[in-house]
């Protein structure tokens, strides 16, 4: 007769303990090894193999560790856990240890049954983690089962690998370029988005009818909208224009996903507003309809609002969970370390004669061509306009992409109707501030629009093509010496221009002028998403190679395709606005990609070339630049430039420098009555989105979480799970004491390297099962790094990372089994004399198993979870006076001020021992209010959803695991502490 095993219960079956899970039935236990991950769960009949219920023995008095012993055993422990009994079931399983601000999303998603929400971080402060923790929280609660992220191609793979790197979820990229090998696998009838459970796709792709409709219909439970801005329109935008269209596609889909009120929905923008009242509007529709009329300005609208929205600038988050945040004291404070500013400074440059004459004969050329097509009609003027534009860019970005824009047909000039001259010209001409619009926008466009006009325009080709260099250009020299400054002062810079020819020339010309130790290497739009990624981590890793020497420095040139979305913190430090955009927010999204959470550069510099006298950029900076920065230094952030407004500013001053040449009057271009309207109108547009953008820090500001509440869960998380650096030092000292070399260069870093070839043979087999076979039998370096991101035989100092795992599993089954031969860092046991107690005292690693109940609205779900806890106490085990839970923790930092005698260590241990049925009570007591405390945990966060909380149940199993036991004497003489003890 087969007995019946509760869940949480252990079993002795195939040579090993076993906890038994709630899957199990009568006829076949579903198991999980005792201390071991998901992936070791077994099924076992027990008709027909061997099982029986199983006891965790006790510690032998024999085995005993030194001072570190018990430490080195809890961290393996806590390692091994994957299963949290806290009311957070993800954090346990992911890579990445998140800020204790990014956990205020995820505290507000828990609080709704469908999650709906609008998460507007600034740039750099972490919206893509924000995301990936609810994401990775519903998939494991159950709440959702199936995943989308909507955003741009160029962003595809960075998603990708954020998601899988840092949350574990192995996503298809669902693109223009993938979707016919995807669709090749399916059978008949099936759908893509319904054969991938986790799918990231190119909002670009998804906006075609065919796939469109077959999203909506197969659409996954949960849908993360990134740039979710370019999603919407405002009601006032201009029709038939490419962004209107764009994003009104792009709204009709989200509209139809948004329309299922059970459909988990995350929305990501650095911009909700983007200076459109309506387009706001109608992005709070998407997240629930009723926010789309919501009164805001009564504090019951707002309080509705901070249910769904959250906004928070860097300084919000800089410092956290501080007394002025309103907590007791700053034992949780966190402070984030973003680059305290940016030392910004406008560099001018002249051009040289050759230059300079032949840009007035280019303006000549202009206004000419203006003049005589105003005369044939609008078309004709619209086409000439946009043509003329395309070519004064082109001749002040470098004489690469002047030479190519005047061999080149203007994109205007197919267009049959001054409105389709404007579709055309605009995109290639203009800089738009809207993210989707950077794909394929770095190509020199065209400014050839008639035959007549081609003998002239190849005459000036010709003569842009003799310009090269640094003899004539001026603006390539002035780079040249201002990257040379970057470099001798330690930083690695990034060159950002507008055209693939200009970078494609700077590449050319500054390869060998910026020293033998300086990496150069050009990312523009003509490498896709994917192989731009490559190019960025090659150049860093050619620089990593010779990371040694001092001098080895990394210039990357780059065009707009790398202005948005990308990160690249962690590679450069330092950004050269070589071609002046004609929108500021431009230059905001280009320093943006370094100027965020992990630069470890506390200032980053910016500099932002302008010709002085080419009759472009000095007005451009004086116009739109110096209100842009002065919107910026009043309040404190940055305010989107609207579309409108700035080539509003641009076209006037296109037509001033057409009317006055390049030279001009002495008239300040806002002092042209002509124009004076105009920038009275764009003044008044510009001061009151800077307005709204003031008003709605205070009005929008984040008060639905209170920080106290933040500070609970993540006190109880780091009790739970330890953090980065326990992972790190637990590393260390495993692997230096299983006999493995490491070299630890202290440079700030965290990162070390281990050869593995003098440890254990079963290290060496979990290692190589990991890392690769031949990375072990060669016994060749292991680098562990602190960042998730790691390549092929490579460790992340991580708590879910394999090597990692094959480490603590070593340490724990090591510690379990006295037989294992070789060096064992943990012991079950240990003594130590120390002057950090007065009175014998002893620590007890407990492991606690809980049976918890969770509803969900998928169903209910039986869980199976462990927590490991140190509980102390002073005396002897029958008179024991017990410590808090925070002077328990604060015994595995003391030291060994003495030696202790063996036979005293014996004596002491078997008493601790002996004592263990008398302390049995106390353990059980304390269980008792763990579970209690873990529900409440539960109920809080989850306290708006009643429907979730209220078939709760967190039961602990009994009895709980003595792991360890380890007692601490006084420094004094051995007599008297046995006598004292005996």
């Amino acid at each position: 007769m087969s007995l019946t095993y509760t869940a949480g219960s252990l079993v002795a079956a195939r040579g090993r303990e076993w906890v038994v899970l709630p899957e199990s039935a009568s006829d076949m236990l579903v198991l999980r090894p005792l201390g071991g991950s998901e992936d070791d769960i077994a099924a076992v009949f027990p008709a027909f193999e061997d099982v029986r219920p199983a006891e965790f023995a006790a510690p032998s008095p024999t085995d005993l560790g030194d001072q570190r012993a018990a430490g080195l055993l809890r961290t393996a422990l806590r390692i091994g856990f994957r299963s949290g009994a806290g009311p957070f079931r993800s954090l346990a399983s992911i890579a990445v240890e998140p800020r204790a601000y990014q956990l205020v999303p995820l505290l507000m998603a828990l609080r709704q049954r469908t999650v709906r929400l609008l998460i507007s971080d600034d740039v750099g402060i972490g919206k893509t983690v924000e995301a990936g923790l609810i994401a990775k929280e519903l998939l494991a609660q159950g709440e959702a089962t199936r995943l989308a992220v909507l955003c741009s191609p160029a962003l595809a793979e960075q998603w990708q690998g954020e998601l899988r790197e840092k949350f574990g979820v192995d996503a298809e990229l669902v693109l223009a370029s993938t979707v016919t090998r995807l669709e090749r696998g399916l059978e008949l009838g099936q759908s893509l988005f319904d054969k991938h459970p986790y799918t990231i796709i190119s909002t670009d792709f998804i906006k075609s009818t065919r796939h469109r409709e077959d999203f909506v219909r197969n659409c996954p439970d949960l849908v993360i909208v990134d740039e979710a801005h370019s999603c919407v329109a405002a009601d006032d935008a201009g029709q038939g224009t490419a962004s209107s269209s764009s994003n009104q596609l792009r709204y009709e889909l989200l509209r139809r996903v948004s329309a299922d009120a059970d459909r988990h929905l995350l929305l990501l923008t650095a911009t909700p507003h983007s200076g459109k009242e309506s387009a706001f509007r109608n992005l709070l529709g998407l997240v629930r309809p009723e926010l789309a009329t919501l009164n805001l300005e009564t504090p019951a609208g707002r309080a509705k609002l901070a249910e769904y929205f959250v906004a928070r600038k860097r300084a919000d988050v800089r410092t956290y969970l501080t007394k002025e945040d309103g907590l007791s004291d700053d034992s949780l404070a966190e402070r984030t370390a973003f680059p305290s500013d940016r030392w910004t400074k406008d560099e001018p440059y002249k051009l040289s004669p050759a230059y300079r004459a032949l840009l007035d004969d280019a303006i000549a050329y202009a206004r000419d061509r203006v003049q005589a097509a105003g005369e044939q009609g609008r078309r004709e003027a619209r086409i000439a306009w946009w043509s003329v534009i395309a070519l004064l860019r082109s001749m002040v970005s470098s004489p690469a992409a002047a030479a190519q824009t005047l061999k080149t047909r203007s994109e205007s000039a197919a267009a049959r109707t001054a409105q389709e001259a404007d579709v055309l010209g605009a995109p290639v001409a203009a800089d738009s501030a809207e993210n989707d619009r950077l794909e394929g926008m770095d190509v020199a466009p065209g400014a050839a629009e008639s035959e007549e006009a081609g003998a002239r325009l190849l005459e000036l080709s010709q003569r842009a093509a003799e310009l090269v260099g640094p003899a004539e250009d001026a603006k390539l020299k002035a780079l040249t010496k201002h990257l040379k400054s970057l470099i001798a002062e330690g930083y690695h810079p990034i060159v950002f221009c507008r055209y693939i020819p200009t970078a494609e020339y700077l590449a050319t010309q500054l390869d060998g002028k910026l020293g033998k130790k300086t990496k150069i290497a050009a990312v523009t739009g003509t490498l896709s998403p994917q192989q731009r990624l490559e190019r960025i981590e090659q150049l860093a890793a050619e620089s990593a190679e010779e990371a040694g020497d001092p001098a080895v420095r990394r210039v990357l040139i780059a065009t707009d395709c790398l202005s948005e979305g990308v990160n690249l913190q962690h590679h450069f430090d330092a950004v050269i606005h070589y071609d002046l955009a004609w929108n500021p927010t431009r230059h905001d999204q280009r320093e943006g990609r370094v100027d965020r959470y992990g630069q470890k550069r506390d200032q980053v510099r910016v500099i932002t070339m302008f010709g002085e006298d080419n009759g472009i950029d000095g007005k451009v900076l004086e116009v739109l630049f110096a209100k842009h920065r002065q919107i910026k230094k009043d309040l404190g952030i940055s305010v989107s430039v609207p579309d409108e407004t700035a080539s509003g500013v641009t076209d006037a001053v296109v037509e001033w420098l057409l009317l006055h040449g390049r030279q001009g009057s002495q008239e300040s271009l806002f002092e042209l009555e002509s124009h004076q309207e105009s920038f009275d109108r764009i003044e008044r547009e510009w001061s009151s989105a800077a307005e709204r953008e003031k008003t709605s820090q205070s009005k929008y500001a984040q008060r639905s979480i209170h920080p106290e509440e933040v500070a609970r869960e993540v006190a109880a998380v780091r009790a739970a799970l330890g953090g980065a650096d326990e992972v790190r030092d637990f590393a260390l000292e495993a692997l230096r004491d299983l006999d493995a070399v490491v070299r630890d260069p202290r440079d700030g870093s965290g990162d070390f390297t281990a050869q593995a070839g003098g440890a254990p043979a079963g290290l060496r087999d979990a290692l190589a099962a990991t890392l690769g076979g031949r990375l072990i039998e060669e016994d060749r370096e292991i680098p562990f790094r602190t960042t998730p991101a790691v390549g092929r035989g490579e460790a992340a100092l991580v708590r879910t990372d394999p090597a990692i795992g094959a480490i603590a599993s070593y340490v724990l089954d090591s510690a379990l089994d006295a037989n294992t031969p070789g060096p064992r860092p943990a012991r079950r046991c240990g003594v130590v004399t120390t002057d950090a107690v007065t009175i014998r005292t002893t620590l007890l690693l407990v492991r606690y198993r809980f049976h918890l109940t969770l509803p969900s609205r998928t169903g209910e779900r039986q869980l199976v979870a462990e927590d490991a806890r140190l509980l102390a106490y002073e005396g002897m085990p029958s008179r024991a006076r017990w410590l808090d839970d925070e002077a328990a923790a604060a015994l595995l930092a003391a030291r060994a001020s003495a030696n202790t005698h063996e036979q005293l260590a014996r004596n002491q241990i078997g008493r601790a021992l002996d004592g263990l049925p008398d302390l049995a009570g106390h353990l059980t007591e304390y269980g008792t209010s763990l579970a209690a405390e873990l529900d409440a945990s539960h109920r809080r966060v989850r306290k708006a959803n009643e429907e979730i909380v209220r078939g709760l149940k967190v039961v602990p199993q009994e009895p709980a695991d003595v792991l360890g036991v380890y007692v601490y004497l006084p420094q004094q003489p051995a007599s008297t502490v046995s006598g004292a003890e005996a």
